[in-house]
């Protein structure tokens, strides 16, 4: 007896429908064919215990399965509860005529209990998209796979639920959530506040300004001067997500299993990784591919905290993904795109010892040092963050000064503002949706400059033997200071403004 039913794989960020076809033979034998990886082969031994314990039994029979397409790699154990599924309906031990209706996914444990599987956002996407009635999967990830609509989707804890409900016993009901609602019901903000930070006023602006055009900042200054402070508390300040950017967001988080029984991602993501990351841990591959700590930063901020200490060679294969705001994954049988739209934050001291240039200490760095020390990041690297800013030690005065400042949530505001008028303006373009993702052609358009300003702006470009990325970075921020103010031209203090945030551009820096 044949049996058709289907399952589902996760490429990069999008789903792939996966037949499985169970043939039930004379003679005896298992095989398993179709590219499956060593997991998918080894489910046998999980789904006859499996079976065993819930009253049914593997047939003594010879089983083919075959998983088309037979030319795309099958991965993980997602696949156990389909298998399972397929050959009691194949061997007649259960009857299930609406089955083809239906995307079945689920690890088994040896007791028939399931564990959560990986994707079940982009699978439950996929099968909506190809007219499937519903999908069965864990109970784990029944939060996830709810949030899309016009699909039918039943957490289930045990395989014999299943069987049930194909055999009109069961009760089992699907899971509803009313996306909208939940995703504005549970939007809440991080625990830190910038009302926590005593002075450094001029950094809190540029935190702002950062914030507002979606720009990568870098910020130096020696140590214990608040520079992991500032950068935690980037996210209090950043514009709720939108219901598009969230679902963008889960679907990431939940290919890579980072998902939990949470269902919707509502707060922009926060990643910090050790400086002792490799390079496919930052960027994503593997020969699984999965995606790396700049997807996982998606529509989110990605810290990087001493920048220096990481190696020089995982900082460079950023340089491609902060431009494009993607990483293309490509091995000799497939490609993968992972987005990677995030807005970078990097900390790094002044010197190896962390107090060159600090008027209180003296640095005992020599001039050697200091160019091997700063030599670890790449200009081409540097030309890429928008904002460069030094953060000084607050003084005393303004530690001890019992008044509270300004708070995210009034920050907020005038960020949220100033995005707004930049979602207006790129209403029309895809993929663009703040100042910093403008191309250049979209930079001619939006960034025009009167006379004083274009004389300042040469001026500058020529004491500070700036690049041509660095000027349209310029342009950019002074584009988002002038949204600040709701000023529809950019004038010259706003381009003034953004020069002085290009602090490692100066000549004399370094002495």
């Amino acid at each position: 007896m044949l049996i058709k039913i289907f399952g589902s794989a996760v490429f990069g960020v999008e789903a792939t429908t996966i037949t499985v076809e169970v043939n039930m033979d004379r003679g005896i034998g298992y095989h398993l064919v179709g590219l499956p990886d060593s997991a998918i082969k080894e489910s046998s031994y999980r789904i006859t215990a499996a079976l065993k314990n819930n009253g049914y039994s593997m047939p003594g029979k010879k089983i083919i399965i075959n998983m088309a397409p037979a030319d795309l790699r099958k991965e993980g154990s997602a696949y156990d509860l389909t298998l399972a599924i397929g050959i009691l309906m194949a061997s007649g031990q259960i009857r299930a005529d609406e089955v083809e209706r239906y995307i079945i996914m689920g690890e088994l444990s040896l007791d028939g209990s399931l564990q959560p599987i990986k994707g079940a956002l982009p699978i439950a996407i996929k099968a909506r998209e190809e007219g499937f009635k519903g999908f069965f999967l864990p109970i784990q990830n029944v939060n996830e796979a709810a949030i899309v609509d016009g699909l039918e989707v039943f957490g289930i804890s045990n395989v014999s639920e299943v069987i049930d409900f194909f055999e009109g016993n069961g009760t089992i009901e699907p899971t509803v959530i009313d996306t909208r609602s939940e995703f504005y019901r549970t939007i809440d903000f991080p625990e830190f506040d910038f009302s926590d930070v005593k002075g450094q006023e001029s950094i809190k602006r540029c935190m702002e300004i950062a914030a507002a055009g979606g720009h990568n900042i870098i910020l130096i200054g020696p140590p214990g001067a608040g520079k992991t402070m500032l950068a935690k508390r980037l996210p209090s300040i950043l514009p709720p997500m939108t219901l598009r950017e969230a679902l963008e967001t889960t679907k990431i988080h939940s290919v890579a299993g980072k998902l939990k029984e949470a269902g919707l991602m509502n707060q922009r993501p926060f990643r910090s990784p050790h400086h002792t990351i490799s390079n496919v841990a930052l960027v994503g591959g593997g020969s699984y591919p999965q995606p790396g700590e700049i997807s996982m930063a998606h529509n989110g901020v990605l810290f990087l905290d001493e920048l220096p200490e990481f190696k020089r060679d995982v900082l460079e294969v950023m340089r491609q993904p902060l431009e494009d705001r993607e990483v293309t994954i490509s091995r000799a049988k497939f490609t993968i795109t992972y987005p990677s739209s995030f807005m970078l934050v990097a900390s790094m001291n002044p010197s190896p010892n962390g107090f060159f240039n600090d008027p209180d200490s003296p640095s005992t760095t020599s001039q050697n040092e200091m160019q091997r020390y700063l030599g670890k990041i790449s200009g081409p690297l540097l030309d890429r963050i928008d904002i460069h800013i030094e953060v000084t030690p607050v003084p005393f005065e303004k530690l001890s000064d019992e008044r509270k400042a300004e708070s995210s949530a009034s920050i907020r505001e005038r960020v949220t503002a100033a995005r707004e008028l930049q979602t207006q303006r790129f209403a029309a373009v895809e993929k663009v949706h703040y100042n910093a993702q403008m191309s250049t052609k979209l930079i001619r358009e939006y960034c025009r400059l009167d006379e004083p300003s274009l004389q300042l702006l040469k001026t500058a470009m020529e004491r500070l033997n700036l690049s041509a990325r660095a000027y349209d970075r310029i342009l950019k921020v002074s584009r988002t200071i002038a949204d600040l103010s709701s000023e529809p031209h950019i004038s010259a203090a706003h381009i003034a403004e953004a020069i002085q945030y290009r602090s490692l551009d100066r000549e004399g820096w370094l002495g």
